[in-house]
């Protein structure tokens, strides 16, 4: 009934879609197994994508040949670029998204993929052989021999879901929890923990008073995730910001009794930065209210996602708190919000591959390993499939560094860091971050996914005109000037002092209070920059603006790059060298650091241990 397969993705989120592509893409024979094919690439929390530092990581995935923003740009019903009043390395991409035609595009997108076949069942058991995964074992008995297999199993692993006192077993509303797998793993020598997660009620929103709340249209002109020429919207749907206020947070109190989170019910941590709502009113009592997104579900459908709303309270006490929400006196509930707990593996078990340290071929990706949010999982995902395709060729996986992109930040701190709740990403987890914009992911990336054969030879050719593109423009910054009675005007108006005779286009665009629109305000200097984009002008203007501080991170990655390439033999006993912190001989024996580099971020490992190291090995 099967073939031997390449690679058998478990999991068919935003983890299990991209790997299988990935691996697919890259000439795998995979096979994907979930257990319902009608939620492959399901939203299952809240139906946007992207956002304050998941937006680059989107934009990454895309720049290296994957298909999460090709599939968020043509279901968005809405495009914003959070963060515009900050620096451009803050910027981040956000969409609002159709959850029915998202889901419906991913699987139609792995359809069309030639080397993804499906299989719908829950998958108990792992094949291993020798200290190698071999395939694996689906409740029904089947054995299906791979060559590899990555594990997405998101929330899914033993997931218990919580609403008020009630508590019953599922991996999603409506859909059951997957069982043997975690008890197989902890029996090969896996340390497992719990971590909890929750989401919101969703609503009627017909039955919102609109006026009471705050619009928020999208941007004009709409922007888009992929380098690529997708398909985008002509229009785009609102949301809306309202309130909670003391009346919403004294009604929540009366629950509080009977909230699973306070009664010791659930044991996982949830995410820091996204509390539900009883743990901000818990956590931020001084704070008379919370600001609540209210979010269209989608272009056909009334059903309304209440963002900042995620709770686990009994379903009468979040009705009757909701009622008291400016604009929701007359709301219907269409379904209670709910938290789960689910099985997790501390990502320190990994290699910078994601290929687990304990079982030859074996790949983690997504909730699994502690993250939180559809693009970190996105990210793992491909990372994984690439990583399993490569490890059956015999190829050195590809690792991206913390200077390359968010994606190298997220895997290194995961590994090397571990975490005890569910990882998010921010800007401010990147020590590089001017260099890892969100609009320059594809100079950044798209080489290297060609490299591999994930990214094809038209986002190549796109991205070398884009260079040549930056290159002319910053000649002619550089070399063309402007007259005085050409900007003083525009000059006098930004409260910048006037010119008195021809300055340099450069020049000017480094005052603080001036842009490129305001040069291109001038006819002549408009005509010579017409045959670029408004994206490469962009682009050629914050490299201007920003070229000090770009060179000294490329300074400080390149300065890093020594410890990287420094190499440690996984298997060396640090217990050989007593100078090492006590701590720090723990934490090198667990990680099994494989440069320098990484063993100097490893949490508890001092710069005095990184100094001994370096000793030891005659540097």
């Amino acid at each position: 009934m099967f073939q031997d397969y390449d690679v058998i993705v478990v999991g068919a989120g935003h983890a299990g879609c991209e790997a299988a592509a990935a691996a697919a893409n890259m000439g795998s024979k995979v096979l994907l197994v979930t257990m319902n094919l009608q939620t492959i690439g399901q939203m299952s929390c809240n139906p946007a994508m992207g956002g304050v530092a998941k937006g680059q990581i989107v934009r990454e995935v895309d720049a290296l040949g994957g298909y999460s923003g090709i599939v968020s740009d043509e279901s968005m019903i809405q495009f914003r670029m959070l963060n515009r009043s900050k620096g451009p390395a803050m910027w981040s991409p956000r969409t609002q998204n159709d959850r029915m035609i998202f889901a419906a595009k991913w699987r139609a997108m792995l359809e069309e993929t030639e080397n993804v076949h499906f299989w719908q069942e829950m998958v108990k058991e792992l094949l291993v052989e020798k200290g190698q995964v071999v395939g694996v074992k689906t409740s029904l008995g089947l054995a299906i021999r791979a060559r590899a297999v990555v594990l997405t199993n998101g929330t899914f692993l033993n997931g218990l879901i919580h609403i008020g006192e009630k508590q019953f077993g599922g991996g999603r509303v409506g859909e059951k929890a997957s069982t043997g797998l975690t008890e197989q793993l902890v029996d090969l020598g896996f340390e497992s923990g719990r971590m909890k997660t929750g989401t919101p009620p969703r609503v009627d929103g017909r039955s919102l008073d609109y006026s009471e709340m705050e619009a928020q249209p999208g941007d004009e002109p709409k922007g888009r995730f992929s380098f690529k020429d997708t398909s985008i919207p002509k229009e785009q749907r609102a949301c809306h910001i309202t309130y909670t206020n003391p009346a919403v947070h004294d009604m929540l109190k009366q629950g509080f009794d009977r909230s699973p989170m306070f009664n010791g019910r659930i044991r996982g941590l949830g995410p820091r930065y996204c509390p539900s709502i009883e743990d901000k009113i818990d956590r931020f009592a001084e704070r008379d209210r919370h600001q609540i997104f209210v979010e269209p579900e989608g272009w056909d459908t009334v059903e309304i996602y209440v963002n900042g709303f995620s709770t686990s309270l009994p379903e009468d006490v979040q009705y009757e708190a909701m009622r008291l929400i400016p604009g929701f006196k007359e709301v219907r509930m269409f379904r209670p919000g709910y938290a789960i707990e689910y099985d997790y593996f501390p990502p320190t078990q990994l290699g910078q591959s994601l290929e687990t340290k304990l079982v030859k071929n074996l790949f983690f990706a997504g909730q699994i390993n502690g993250t939180t949010g559809y693009e970190e999982a996105a990210c793992q995902g491909m990372i994984a499939g690439i990583n399993a395709h490569r490890a059956i060729k015999e190829e050195e996986p590809l690792i991206l560094s913390r200077s390359e992109a968010y994606i190298g930040v997220l895997i290194d701190d995961l590994i090397n860091k571990g975490t005890e709740e569910p990882y998010r990403m921010f800007t401010s987890r990147a020590e590089y971050r001017l260099l890892l914009r969100q609009d320059n992911a594809d100079l950044r990336l798209t080489r290297i996914g060609a490299s591999i054969g994930l990214a094809d030879d038209a986002r190549l050719s796109s991205v070398e005109k884009q260079e040549e593109d930056l290159a002319a423009i910053r000649r002619l910054l550089a070399k063309e000037s402007i007259l005085p009675e050409e900007i003083n005007g525009t000059l006098a108006e930004k409260g910048t002092p006037e010119i008195p005779h021809k300055f340099k286009l450069l020049n000017l665009l480094l005052r603080p209070e001036l842009n490129m629109q305001d040069l291109l305000s001038v006819d002549r200097i408009k005509e010579m920059f017409n045959e670029f984009s408004d994206k490469a002008i962009q682009q050629a203007e914050i490299t201007a603006k920003y070229a000090s501080y770009i060179a000294k991170e490329k300074e400080n990655a390149e300065r890093m790059k020594t410890l990287e390439n420094i190499k440690l033999n996984g298997d060396f006993d640090y217990e050989r060298l007593p100078s090492l912190s006590a701590e720090a001989r723990e934490k090198l024996r667990k990680v099994k650091p494989r440069t320098l580099g990484q063993a100097s971020r490893i949490s508890g490992v001092s710069p005095a241990d990184v100094s001994v190291l370096m000793v030891h090995l005659g540097r």
